[in-house]
């Protein structure tokens, strides 16, 4: 018969080795980076991003043909064509007050209400169009004084002296050739050729001075420039309108002495508004400071 052990059975370790977990099985079958990427798929869980729809870009407009920004699209026949129109319309008004003032008086006061009214009205009809000159006084000192462009000078300038022309030929047509006399710019009374230079210099001055800086100034204000000017207009007229007839503009002279073959003193009112033009721009320029300094007043 066989000797027991001495030590009880349940003294000795198990003879059988633990069951593997299933992920203690999963880890050894697993090489290093397989477990890197687990561990950091059950510390960080993917999440998935849902994906936006993005609706397709709204293709952009194209700028208006005429609007605010009308004037890039112009080209430089529209605006030739609104010179021309803007003249005439200026000279028809203008000298017409005058034929008027012969049947029923309307007074000096009247006439150089009609001149400064129709300049307004044309600095805001056509101004964003051409600049609205309606004067080749003013076009010469503007490109004079390098604000604006000298290649455009002739065509601006034979605008304006046509409408002048077709305005006089509609007031003959209307009146009669004999009555276009009144339309005409002459030295009134005792006035001498001098006397009509020198006025006519300083009156043509003023204006481009004004001009000048309503409509090149950046710090003017650029809703009140035709006020400005037609009032301007309407003064010189006032003033200067029983010595000299007021013209400060070439074309507006012009026209009628066309039309009525008389060509009296012409000269005079050719070469001292462009001189008192030119005179009132450069001053106003150098007058005017440059864009760095605007900005510190």
């Amino acid at each position: 018969m066989a000797k027991l052990p001495s030590t009880p059975i349940w003294m000795y370790p198990p003879i059988t080795t633990p069951l593997q977990s299933d992920r203690s099985i999963m880890e050894e079958s697993m090489s290093s980076l397989d477990k890197e990427s687990v561990v950091n798929t059950m510390v960080y869980p993917i999440t998935t991003h849902k994906v936006l729809h993005v609706p397709p870009p709204i293709p952009t407009p194209s700028p208006p043909e005429f609007g605010e920004n009308a004037i890039i699209y112009l080209t430089h026949t529209h605006k030739i064509i609104a010179e021309l129109v803007g003249t005439y319309i200026l000279v028809f008004a203008g000298c017409g007050s005058a034929l008027i003032d012969q049947r029923g008086p309307i007074t000096s006061l009247g006439m150089a209400v009609v001149w400064g009214l129709t300049v307004m009205v044309m600095i805001y009809t056509i101004g964003h169009v051409s600049g609205a000159h309606i004067n080749p006084a003013v076009t010469i000192a503007l490109a004079v004084s390098r604000k604006f462009q000298w290649k455009h000078v002739p065509a601006y300038v034979i605008g304006q002296v046509i409408g002048g022309i077709l305005a006089s030929l509609t007031l003959h047509a209307l009146f009669g050739k004999d009555n276009l006399r009144p339309t005409l710019t002459l030295p009134q009374g005792d006035t001498s050729p001098l006397n009509t230079i020198i006025w006519e210099f300083i009156i043509t001055f003023i204006l481009m001075f004004v001009v000048s800086s309503v409509a090149t100034d950046q710090r003017a204000v650029k809703e009140l420039s035709g006020v400005a000017v037609g009032g301007t207009i309407l003064l010189n007229a006032l003033i200067a309108g029983p010595v000299t007839g007021a013209s400060m503009n070439p074309a507006r002279s012009i026209g009628p002495a066309i039309v009525a073959k008389h060509y009296h003193s012409l000269w005079i009112y050719i070469v001292a508004p462009v001189f008192g033009a030119i005179a009132g721009s450069t001053l106003y320029t150098l007058l005017q400071l440059p864009d760095k300094y605007n900005k510190d007043i």
